[in-house]
């Protein structure tokens, strides 16, 4: 590991007039910098900030403070009562040595876990801009099938994220100007196109200070993560499923993917597929369609393209109580 200054701020404030990489967990950042991938020249410890509640709006929704553990906001009786699928989310993400350090904050801002990214011997656009994507014609099993670029395939790892993104949370955040943004979920990441290594919407030394949840959604959620074992793997497929029904047929549905794109994917395609019909296999199998529509399989990867078309008809017909 590079040497680096390190700093440690007090308040939001002074930890985005510091100038520096935050860490709080550091649970994905140390593990970066140890193999050279990132090299920041000062860490910024925002671990002490008073950023760690979780707190009922008026309204009914949540205010998550940046720094909650994983494991304190899996197990806050507002998420287990009223938004089920974030809490299996985090549950189903990481160890539970992991959860306890990882702060939602952090985990948001996850990198891939591609396998060329994490080989400095090889090339990848995403950690050297313009040197090329070994993953495109190499081994690539875990990684996108859309959303993809000729620059990028790699895929975002995060569970949370993905929950999050069905629940149509915002990410409140505090700019070295002293702004503060309010970040939908659908525009905080970007898409790899021609710079991979942009990942998301934040500026130079942009601090993550809260997430917002709308109110708890009305129906049946679920979180569903298909994986190469059965803990402490990334998603070769994952569903955040939220669905409503209502005398017979879907009033409502958000329907969110993991370990199918560069950031967590949600097509509007999908839900408008399923509102309004009755459930049946037919129905699924159209949203499937939309789904997969645009989906690309670079070889070792394939699979995923009819694997996500069985795990998304299993997970709405269980969302909606559908018989098979």
């Amino acid at each position: 590991m590079k040497t680096f200054e390190y700093a440690r701020a007090d308040t939001p404030e002074a930890a985005v007039a510091a100038g520096g990489r935050f860490i709080a967990g550091g649970t994905n950042l140390l593990d970066l910098m140890k193999l050279q991938i990132e090299t920041p020249e000062k860490l910024v410890d925002i671990s002490r900030l008073d950023l760690a509640q979780v707190e009922r709006r008026e309204d009914g929704g949540l205010t998550i403070g940046a720094l909650v553990p994983n494991s304190d906001l899996a197990a806050n009786a507002h998420v287990v009562d009223g938004y089920p699928v974030l809490a299996r989310a985090l549950l189903a993400g990481a160890s539970g040595q992991l959860r306890n350090k990882a702060s939602t904050g952090g985990n948001l801002l996850q990198r891939t876990r591609c396998y060329y990214f994490y080989d400095t011997a090889m090339a990848c656009n995403k950690r050297e801009p313009g040197s090329g994507c070994s993953a495109i014609g190499g081994y690539n099993r875990i990684l996108a099938v859309l959303g993809t670029s000729e620059h990028c395939i790699a895929t975002h790892p995060s569970d949370m994220a993905v929950a999050m993104r069905a629940l149509d949370a915002t990410i409140v955040t505090l700019k070295p100007d002293g702004d503060r943004r309010r970040i939908s979920i659908h525009e905080f990441y970007r898409l790899p196109g021609e710079t991979p290594q942009i990942e998301t919407a934040l500026e130079a030394g942009e601090l993550i200070t809260h997430v917002e949840l709308p109110p708890p959604p009305v129906g049946q959620q679920l979180y569903r993560k298909v994986r190469d074992r059965a803990s402490y793997a990334f998603a070769l497929v994952s569903v955040a499923g939220i669905v409503s029904v209502e005398d017979g047929k879907i009033a409502s549905a958000a329907l969110a993917f993991g370990g199918l794109g560069p950031m967590p994917w949600r097509n509007a395609a999908v839900e408008a597929a399923l509102v309004g019909q009755a459930p049946s296999d037919a129905v699924f199998a159209a949203a499937a369609d939309a789904l997969l529509a645009e989906a690309k399989g670079y070889g070792s990867n394939d699979f995923k393209i009819p694997l996500t078309r069985r795990v998304l008809i299993a997970s709405l017909r269980e969302l909606t109580g559908a018989s098979t």
